[in-house]
């Protein structure tokens, strides 16, 4: 009976481990732990018997004091300044690698996306500042230009193959060009003072680290240095500090040491002097076999680039603790009534609403449909331009950048990041839902015609 009993425990036990293993392991997890974050940081900001320990939470000091030196926070600015800079550094990585050899690698392969992702900036932001200009959240027009791609995968995984790969591959390549558009959008119009002295130095400090990419210093621990002294320049310089992040990732080595054929040969030749080595004893014991596997550990290290063994490295933490983090501190604003709710009463909440909603969607379908038109670029295979305006539609999702632009834009007048934040959430979950019918039906109208996902020349 206990054998039983132990043998049920132990099953279950590898049953809910290999499907924890699979769930993290899939594309959208990441947006499907951010949604459950969202979740509890509303009902933590709301209800009454937590909404004090939610605000006392963030608002906890954090700081780090040796010597002299003396570096403070409370929770929330920690994470929005500091361990977003390491968001920021995932994200830059990520844009290095599609320029490098992904969907932005060719001119061919880029200029569908890019004009899509300059389209789905640049509406939003027009639509937000005709609902806002000459008001005081005029400052905010570059709250609903980004999409998030967390959110966005996780919707297009609920459709499954209704959505063509053409299109999946689209709206990821899109949304790395729109993260490196709101990256430069943060960098040059929310800052405040700038102190161009920290600037040059900082200007020095990446021009060692382009010298050691040269030299191919590939050490790990040598970047996470410079990434320290980089970040604190700028988060005295007046340009907000998560910019080293990107910065930063653009100078990461993105070569390997060794190439696949010489990774081949010396492990085929450290396997073979391992066999010859062998004894009656076990490999811990046997110090020539030992030295074998830490030859083969280090040669399989230095056949990766140093910048895909950061992104590898700082992926779950990025996709499964700092973003939820950062849902967790930020999305939980306090609903005193039903009025808080209703974003379209005020200009703010029309133009993050209507410019996440409309804007995007409408920006990247316009922009693209003029490339295409005058043959700049190509339609992605097996797209028909209803699927085309359909997909369009998740790009509306705005979550994060969205309203880390919010806490940006509105620094010196808090009492309107707020009402931002529940725009940008309202706005994102009409998106969202409005890209799932969009997708349902284009899907349908695409069997009825018999093309299946066959371009649609006309419009």
């Amino acid at each position: 009976m206990s054998w039983t009993i132990g043998y049920g425990f132990k099953r279950r036990s590898y049953i809910l481990y290999h499907n924890s293993r699979h769930f993290f392991g899939t594309q959208w997890a990441g947006g499907v732990v951010l949604l459950f974050f969202v979740v509890v940081a509303m009902l933590l900001a709301n209800l009454p018997f937590t909404a004090e320990f939610y605000h006392d939470l963030l608002e906890a000091p954090v700081g780090v004091k040796v010597g002299r030196f003396d570096l403070h926070f409370n929770v929330e600015k920690f994470v929005n300044d500091g361990l977003m800079m390491i968001f920021f550094f995932s994200v830059g990585l990520e844009i290095k690698r599609e320029i490098v050899s992904g969907h932005l690698s060719t001119v061919q392969k880029a200029i569908l996306p890019v004009a899509g992702a300059l389209g789905g900036m640049i509406m939003p932001a027009i639509i937000y500042t005709l609902f806002n200009h000459g008001t005081p959240y005029a400052h905010g027009w570059g709250i609903p230009m980004a999409t998030d791609i967390a959110f966005a995968i996780a919707i297009m995984s609920i459709v499954g193959k209704k959505v063509p790969v053409g299109m999946k591959v689209f709206l990821t390549a899109l949304a790395v060009a729109d993260d490196l558009g709101s990256i430069l959008v943060i960098a040059i119009f929310y800052g405040t003072t700038i102190h161009f002295d920290l600037l040059a130095l900082a200007a020095l400090v990446l021009v060692v680290a382009w010298l050691l990419n040269k030299l191919k210093v590939s050490g790990l621990l040598v970047y996470v240095c410079i990434g320290v002294v980089l970040w604190l320049l700028f988060y005295h310089s007046g340009i907000h500090a998560t910019i080293a992040g990107v910065l930063l990732a653009m100078f990461v080595p993105s070569k390997p040491k060794y190439n696949k054929k010489y990774f081949l040969n010396k492990v085929r030749f450290l396997m073979d002097d391992f066999v010859r080595k062998d004894r009656e004893v076990a490999v811990t014991e046997n110090e020539e076999q030992m030295a074998d596997l830490y030859r083969i550990r280090h040669i399989a290290l230095d056949s990766a680039s140093l910048s895909q063994r950061f992104e590898h490295m700082l992926s779950p933490w990025v996709n499964f603790f700092i973003m939820p983090l950062f849902a967790l501190v930020n999305a939980g604003v306090p609903v005193e009534s039903l009025e808080d709710l209703n974003v379209l009463a005020s200009t703010q909440g029309l133009g993050i609403v209507f410019g996440l909603w409309i804007g995007k969607p409408l920006g990247i379908i316009l922009m693209s449909w003029l490339f295409v038109k005058t043959r700049l670029a190509e339609m992605p295979e097996g797209v028909h331009w209803g699927m085309f305006a359909a997909v369009a539609c998740l790009g509306g999702i705005g979550f994060t950048m969205s309203i880390f632009m919010d806490t940006l834009a509105f620094a010196a007048q808090p009492h309107f990041i707020a009402e931002g934040k529940i725009a940008v959430l309202i706005g994102s979950v009409i998106a969202a839902v409005t890209g799932l019918i969009a997708v349902h039906f284009a899907h349908k109208a695409a069997v009825r015609r018999g093309t299946g996902a066959a371009t649609d020349a006309a419009m």
